[in-house]
């Protein structure tokens, strides 16, 4: 497969008066080609400083990018690198902050072109997706129709973004209620109303089954597939063989975070995520079934694919 050299540009810098902080970007698009398809990605909290902002996800960024993608990336208020002090209702994941950050990001693409003179011209805004890692996952899954409940307000919250056409779910939070541990109830209270039932556009859902997390649920790995289960309409689930929490170091190249690096394993999701976004956003296009057909080929796969139709309820968890 052909690729294309990279151009990243950061921080583009996006004035934003009713922000704690100016919102904060990186852009990396291919140095050539028109009519480019643009992926908002959304980081997640691990335990690195600088991974969790716009400098983390090489792996993901790089290869997206080469292959045909504009990928714009926020530094969202819950970043380390911003060590914002914790005085806002939100703080300190930013839940909601995080979602609205992405239609901020839609709503000022002229300006980002302005501050990218190479990109002037060159997206394709009929063709938007989303992808997230871990609470980064959370902010995809609210963009593309996933609710909760605010805490302080006892209202819901519904940010979905109509612009966007697809997803990527990686390693994303699952239902709340009891499937929660103590510590996560007591303090990031929203987790405990989480609700797919909206979440209606198409999504890759990506899964290791290793992956306990158990510092966030009682219910082991599958707590991370039910975005597919609990969800309608077209999905599909990627499930992992062997991996934890990192996908094999999707965050970062070499990153001590990672429990399960596996060069082979962050290949097949750096092909395979691409492979879907590429089919959902370009109806027709082979490069999906291709790439499953590969996953499948080898005597040891590295994982397996799954997927339910528009019209398959959701199951219960």
């Amino acid at each position: 497969m052909s690729t294309t050299p990279v151009l990243s540009l950061a921080p583009v810098v996006l004035p934003t008066p009713d922000r704690a902080v100016d919102l904060q970007l990186r852009i990396s698009a291919p140095t050539s080609g028109n009519e480019l398809p643009v992926v908002l990605l959304s980081h997640g909290q691990g335990p690195s400083n600088h991974l969790s902002s716009l400098n983390g996800y090489a792996p993901l960024v790089n290869y997206w990018a080469a292959h045909g993608f504009v990928v714009i990336q926020p530094t969202h208020l819950s970043s380390r690198t911003l060590n914002l002090p914790s005085g806002d209702p939100e703080a300190p994941l930013y839940q909601r902050s995080r979602a609205v950050d992405m239609s901020r990001i839609l709503d000022r693409l002229d300006e980002i072109e302005g501050a990218v003179p190479s990109l002037r011209g060159r997206l394709d805004r009929d063709r938007i997706a989303v992808a997230g890692h871990s609470m980064g996952g959370h902010t995809a899954s609210l963009l593309l129709g996933a609710r909760y409940t605010d805490p302080h307000s006892g209202t819901e919250v519904d940010v979905a973004e109509p612009r966007i056409s697809a997803g990527v779910l990686l390693a994303a939070p699952g239902r709340g209620g009891d499937a929660v541990t103590e510590f996560v109830a007591e303090n990031h209270p929203f987790f405990l109303s989480a609700d797919f039932s909206a979440m209606t556009t198409p999504a890759l859902v990506v899964a290791g089954d290793k992956d306990a997390s158990t510092h966030l649920t009682v219910r082991g790995p599958d707590w991370h597939t039910d975005p597919y289960f609990l969800a309608p309409g077209r999905k599909t689930l990627l499930t992992l063989f062997d991996a934890e929490h990192g996908l094999g170091g999707v965050s970062g190249y070499d990153v001590a975070e990672t429990t399960d690096e596996n060069l082979d394993r962050v290949a097949a999701v750096q092909r395979l995520t691409w492979a879907y976004l590429r089919s959902e956003l370009y109806p027709g296009e082979g490069a999906w079934q291709v790439a499953c057909e590969e996953l499948a080929a080898v005597p040891d796969p590295l994982g397996r694919v799954e997927a339910k139709e528009v019209d398959t309820p959701p199951a219960r968890r």
